[in-house]
């Protein structure tokens, strides 16, 4: 078979049905963006409240108050937290919860390639839309004797707007993306922040343990 004819006959499709893809493509887009932003605001809390909480908890050894008060918060924050506070030391506790830090980003980055993969891939595919139109264009205007005509001026214009329309569903993906990267990285860090709340409750308390172990035995 002939390619330059299969490409031809590529070609009449046109590009109504890049354009219906890009469509379908952008609410799907849409769709994550709303689901992404509902989870990421109903596991919001106030990281600083919880902080002094912790720390009143911590201080006064209560850490069984301080587990309950954190598994009552929403927040991606408490639950990697309250990861640590199960453990019976600084290098359990830390291990804990990098292992709950992974759980949560997996949790919190869920369906993001998508947005990512479409904001990186979606001119590509307007741009596909504008080939197919102005091959189609160029063999309506070879068939037409090099007459220019109104409905060949109409299928280069759409040809056109076929990369307008891949550009603008991009440019949402993209931003979005990067939005609730930013979002999730500094959710992390918080939770990173509190977390050094429970190893430094762990490391003094194992210091007291072998000041006063070092005291028993001097006794």
């Amino acid at each position: 078979m002939n390619i330059q004819h299969a490409l031809s006959v590529f070609a009449q499709m046109g590009t109504q049905w890049i354009l219906w893809l890009l469509i379908l493509l952008s609410v799907a887009a849409v769709a994550v963006i709303v689901e992404r932003g509902l989870v990421l605001m109903m596991t919001h809390d106030d990281p600083l409240l919880i902080q002094k909480e912790l720390r009143d908890y911590l201080a006064r050894g209560q850490l069984n108050e301080a587990r309950r008060r954190l598994e009552q918060s929403r927040s991606f924050e408490a639950r990697i937290v309250a990861a640590g506070l199960v453990a019976e030391g600084a290098g359990s506790a830390e291990e804990r919860m990098l292992s709950e830090s992974q759980m949560a980003r997996l949790d919190m980055e869920r369906s993001l390639a998508y947005l990512g993969t479409l904001g990186n891939n979606a001119p590509f595919i307007g741009l596909l839309g504008t080939v197919i139109g102005i091959v189609g264009a160029f063999h309506q205007l070879g068939n037409g004797a090099g007459q220019v005509s109104a409905g060949l001026m109409s299928q280069i214009g759409e040809a056109l707007i076929a990369t307008a329309i891949g550009l603008l569903v991009a440019l949402p993906a993209v931003a979005s993306y990067n939005l609730f990267q930013r979002v999730i990285a500094a959710r992390l860090s918080r939770a990173e922040a509190l977390g050094h709340d429970v190893l430094a409750y762990f490391k003094a308390s194992a210091e007291q343990a072998d000041s006063a172990r070092h005291a028993a035995v001097a006794s």
